[in-house]
């Protein structure tokens, strides 16, 4: 098929830099590009992204869907003992 296409000069850049590496025409270099390109986002689509866990320290039974509520409590707690030191 042929085709008409306007390259932006950064990605001319790169498809004459693997012209050169490879010793292709730009013809090949551009649809090896695209076939790269076009496959890993295949793959890509079909694998599932899995995101890692850490353990943060923090007790389960600690609720940190409540930490502003925690948070006052434990400030509460704060000022109480300020207070009680004044005396």
């Amino acid at each position: 098929m042929r085709s008409t296409v306007t390259l932006d000069p950064d990605v001319e850049a790169l498809l004459r830099n693997r012209m050169r590496e490879r010793g292709i025409t730009f013809k090949q270099a551009l649809n090896q590009a695209l076939r790269e390109a076009l496959s890993a986002d295949a793959a890509g689509a079909a694998r599932r992204y899995e995101l890692k866990t850490y353990h943060m320290g923090f007790p389960p039974e600690v609720a940190l869907g409540k930490a502003l509520s925690l948070a006052a409590a434990v400030e509460d707690e704060d000022v109480a003992r300020r207070l009680s030191l004044r005396q």
